[in-house]
């Protein structure tokens, strides 16, 4: 087991061999673990890709031993100008975000090596994310996060717990018609709390804990054998000590 307590480095892919090792981790967690597939994952050279990489900036976590540990993609408005629009925007409508003139950025794409859940790594990665977002002046940020599987009923109490306690009720996103599933499968009084909260992966529960709400509806993607559900995080609304956890590394 890796040493979880040592700190870590975190960078922004800064060559092709860099993204080649970004796209080897999220072939590892996306594919191996996870079942994905689809046009992008290349099982020969055992990458993970698709069209909107060479627009984006992805922030790399690595271990003291310069190993790849964890990985975000960062899509600003003016990169997804050039790459003909947001990744999310094939699952949600984002233009009600797009409307308010504010600086955007989607995060996608994010993953951790299985030897470094639960260990201060995600918040490394966060911190990251942090100082990209005061460099370039972002307001909103915005992504899908996934749950593994596309079984509703299995999902039926975190997805009712996310519409019924953190829905937006300013920002909206909406899930497109095509995939849309309702997220309000239970009645409040029916929801087990505790087991949803359990339920409920990372990454997710990482934007809640900044003050992050999700949007309507989930979309089930078939092809990376997930069920997605949009999170929006309103920069100005961050809880101030929060966010102040989160702008550091730990330990630092």
């Amino acid at each position: 087991m890796p040493n979880l307590s040592s700190e870590f480095t975190v960078r922004l892919a800064a060559t092709g061999d860099d993204l080649l090792a970004v796209q080897g981790l999220r072939y590892e967690v996306f594919v191996n673990e996870l079942g994905g597939s689809g046009s992008g994952v290349d099982h020969q050279r055992c990458i993970e890709t698709d069209r909107f990489d060479p627009f984006c900036d992805h922030l790399m976590l690595e271990n003291p031993d310069g190993r790849l540990v964890g990985v975000y993609r960062l899509m600003t408005e003016a990169m997804a100008e050039k790459a003909g629009g947001f990744y999310s925007e094939a699952e949600f409508d984002v233009s009600d975000l797009r409307a308010r003139g504010r600086p955007l950025l989607e995060l996608g794409r994010s993953c951790l090596h299985a030897d470094f859940r639960g260990s201060a790594a995600m918040l490394h990665l966060w911190a990251g994310v942090a100082d990209y977002v005061a460099h370039h002046g972002v307001e909103i940020l915005f992504g899908v996060a996934s749950f593994h599987g596309t079984d509703i009923g299995a999902l039926a109490g975190p997805l009712s717990l996310l519409d019924a306690a953190h829905r937006s009720d300013d920002l909206q996103c909406v899930a497109h018609k095509s995939g849309a599933v309702m997220m309000n499968i239970l009645t409040t009084d029916a929801i087990d709390r505790k087991a949803a909260i359990l339920a409920m992966p990372a990454l997710i529960k990482a934007y809640l804990r900044l003050g992050g709400v999700v949007g309507q509806g989930a979309y089930v993607d078939h092809a990376f054998n997930t069920t997605d559900v949009m999170m929006i995080l309103d920069v100005a609304k961050m809880d101030p000590q929060t966010r102040a956890a989160y702008a550091k590394r730990a330990g630092s």
